[in-house]
Parts: C-alpha cells; structure tokens; sequence
C-alpha cells in the first residue's frame, strides 16, 4: 500500500497486494495516520489498512512523527522511552496530571500545530476519510477539520481500552471504541459521536483446538504438557518484567514464556535468571498464543486484544505507568481481563485462569469483543461513514492565534511536550514540572537526580 511513514514496527499480515501509487481503488480512498511508538499504534493501523483494502479501498499509511518538523519525530521516540524505562514515576505523575486537567497544555498544542500543514500536504487529493490510531494526529487532524481546511470525516480508533482525554480531539467526527467501557470514558471527556465498533486484530488470532496447541509447543521448542504463561511487554521490553518473570516461576503456577521484544539486553538478563524459554521479536505471535494457556502482560494494548481473539486468558500484573494502569483497570471492569494487584494473589488467579471456573469466563468475554454487532470491527464502520459522506454541522473556525516569537526555548520544550505526547498524555510540561529541568533530564539520559532537586516532582509514584 502506498505509505509515508516509517517501516511498520510490527510485520503486515498478509491480505491484498499494495496498489501502485496513484490508482484508485473501487471503493475510494481512505488515509490512516498513526505514530511509531512501540508497536499498538502501527499494528491497528496496518489491520485496519488491512481490512479496508480487502473492501476496494485504497490506502495510504503516514507516520505522524515523520510529518513534525526538524526531526522532532525522532525525539519523541527517544524521549518517551526513556522516561518509560528510566523515570516510571515521572510518567505516571505526568500522565494523572494531564488527565485531571483534561488534556495538554500551550505547549504541547504549539508543537502539533507545526504538523498540520505537513499533514494536510501528506493527504492525497482524492483522500475521502482520515483515520487516526494516535492521540497526537487526532489532534492534528481536528483542528484541519474544525478550521475548514480538511472537508473529509476524520475518525479516530481508540486503540487502548482506557480513554485518556487527549484521545478525545475537538474537530474529530467519530471516535470508534472497542468496548461500551472505553466508549463510556470518551463521551465523558467530550466525544459527541462515539460508536462501538469492537476490536482490530489480525485474524490468525483465533482459538485453537488442542492438536494445533500441540503442534505451536512443538514449533517453539516448548514442554507439551505443563502449564504455559506467556509474558509480553510491548516491542520494547519495559516494566518490572525479570521480576514478573521470576515471580511466575517460583510461585510454581506456571512455566514463563518471555516475549522480549526488540529489547535484547533484557533477554540476556532474563536468560542469567535462569528463565528457560526467552524469545527477542517473534513473527509468529499467533502461534505462540496457542501455545500457551494464559497472557499475562503490563499494559492493555495491541498484544491484550489479540489474545481475547485467539481465546486466551488475560491477567494484567505489575502495569508500567500511565496507560498500563488505567488500561488494567478499564479490561477488569470490562470484565474482559484479570487485574492481580497484589502479588500475594498471583499462583491462585493464574490457576484458576489455567484450570479453574475463572479460565473459560474470561475466554469467553474476550471472544465475544469479537461478537454480535462488533463483529464487522472498526473497518466496517469507516467504510459506513466514508460511503454515507458524513455530514456534520458546520463547526466555528478557532479563534485567531496570536503569532509567537520563534525561539529556541519553545522549540526544546516543544520537542519535551511531544515525547510525553508520544504516551497519549501529552502535556505542556512547562506548566506541571518546569520545561528547562525536564528538557535538561531528557536530553542527558533522564538524571533522576536533576528530577529531584527540583521542588515540583518527588519520586514516590507508582512504579507498577
């Protein structure tokens, strides 16, 4: 499919061959614009391109952070990942700050401002609807819409199960949700026309009977027999996850399978501890669902859905920050996943999810995401609003902006209010916790000291 955007973090599963530029498919032309940070982002949007292609539209994909100026984009990246890994608690406060506060802050807005010229320039002329699968674009792409200059609907995919006020954007016509919980959380925060439309997930994700459980253990070289606890922590291998994977070993619930990602460090760590079963990135994550008896990961996304897809139980334990946590809490009122908060409760719930009552409850309301009206998924319900040519009342055009001075200090606050974009809680740093401290911490490798020294942040946040 034609794409400006970074290689997609996540293989495309396979579906129809990429149209050449520039030829119109039978039913139109959509846009999706997502963010390659980790893998959830991207993954929904290739399913999604995916899906619509199948239907005769053509796509094109595009990457927010390689439409923000001056390789801001690359910032983010670096930066947010560096406060997931280096400054959990730092994440944690920013993403309840914003989330009080019901959204970002000057900053943060200026930043994104700067993209929308670029993302108008990115769209081809014949582009019928924008997708968004990423905060920071659905703030882009509703401003275009509310100032006049994008004529098409914009949708957003609510990629995680909780609903952060910055996924809900001014300007946006439709917010697609997976659940009636995270459809509840977006029309709280102001969404106006929220539908649920259920989950995206590639559909080799799919129960499996006991013969091909069997034949997925062999292929991974795994015991045939015992209980099996697959452990994933995103692409990038964060949160407490040797002591997750330690914890399930000893409590002796389960063998624990690690899914490492890209992170190859904490795969040799892992590999010291003594955790026999450790894999990097793996290709075949549908085959290593069907190996194993149940999921148990730290932070709702992508990965969580695709487990309920194939029928395997979920237990959110020990959640990175932020999302993680919210996520966690959104899947267990959902019913849909287990939320084990206390350690203390980890060998009975991973029983009871691998051999008790627990196990097919939960299987079941995972799999019914993929039920009854949802059935069609989010694809469908684009193409509804594409061919229906939505049309919604005319929206006043934003009040005039002030011109800024371009200066050196807002472009490296920029580039800080972005990377904690980058986490769906961007914020305008500046008015929370002081943009030189945080720019300066970032920029050198996340001093933690420099953090504490400064009398707006202390270090007694949640960890997991």
């Amino acid at each position: 499919m034609p794409q400006a955007g970074r290689t997609l973090t996540r293989p495309a599963p396979a579906g129809p061959p990429p149209r050449p530029r520039g030829e119109a498919g039978l039913s139109g032309r959509i846009a999706i614009v997502s963010a390659s940070i980790g893998a959830g982002h991207d993954g929904a949007a290739a399913e999604l391109a995916r899906r619509l292609m199948t239907d005769g539209f053509t796509v094109d994909r595009h990457d927010l952070l390689d439409l923000l100026p001056a390789r801001f984009g690359l910032a983010v990246q670096e930066g947010y990942h560096r406060l997931l890994v280096r400054a959990p608690w730092a994440y944690q406060r920013i993403y309840a700050g914003t989330e009080r506060a019901g959204g970002g802050g000057p900053v943060a807005r200026a930043l994104l401002r700067t993209a929308e010229s670029r993302v108008l320039g990115a769209l081809h002329p014949d582009t019928g609807a924008v997708v968004s699968t990423y905060p920071g674009a659905s703030r882009v792409l509703g401003n275009l819409r509310r100032s006049g200059r994008l004529n098409v609907p914009v949708l957003t995919y609510l990629t995680d199960f909780s609903v952060h006020p910055l996924w809900v954007a001014d300007g946006v016509d439709v917010h697609l949700a997976a659940h009636a919980v995270p459809a509840f959380q977006a029309r709280s925060v102001g969404a106006l026309d929220v539908r649920v439309s259920g989950p995206v997930a590639d559909p080799r994700f799919r129960p499996c009977d006991r013969r091909e459980r069997l034949r997925a253990r062999a292929r991974f070289g795994l015991p045939p027999h015992s209980p099996l606890a697959l452990l994933v922590a995103g692409s990038w291998g964060v949160g407490p996850v040797r002591q997750v994977a330690r914890e399930v070993r000893d409590c002796g619930a389960a063998v624990p399978v690690v899914v490492c990602g890209r992170n190859e460090t904490l795969a040799a760590r892992l590999r010291a501890d003594g955790i026999e079963h450790v894999y990097g990135w793996v290709d075949d994550m549908p085959g290593l669902m069907h190996a194993a008896d149940v999921l148990v990961q730290n932070a709702g996304g992508l990965t969580s859905l695709e487990a309920f897809a194939a029928g395997l139980p979920v237990a959110s334990y020990r959640c990175i920050p932020g999302h993680g946590l919210t996520n966690a809490a959104a899947l267990d009122e959902a019913g849909a996943a287990v939320w084990i908060e206390n350690p203390a409760d980890l060998k009975t719930v991973l029983n009871d999810l691998i051999d008790g009552a627990l196990g097919p409850e939960r299987r079941a309301a995972g799999l019914a995401l993929f039920a009854g009206p949802a059935a069609e998924g989010p694809a469908a319900e684009i193409a509804r609003v594409y061919r229906a040519g939505l049309s919604r009342a005319a929206v006043p055009p934003a009040a005039p902006r002030r011109r800024r001075r371009a200066s050196r200090r807002l472009a490296v606050t920029g580039v800080v209010a972005c990377a904690v974009w980058a986490g769906a809680v961007g914020t305008a740093v500046a008015t929370s916790y002081g943009e030189p401290v945080l720019a300066r911490a970032i920029g050198h490798g996340l001093d933690l000291d420099d953090f504490a020294r400064h009398p707006g942040v202390h270090s007694e946040g949640r960890h997991s």
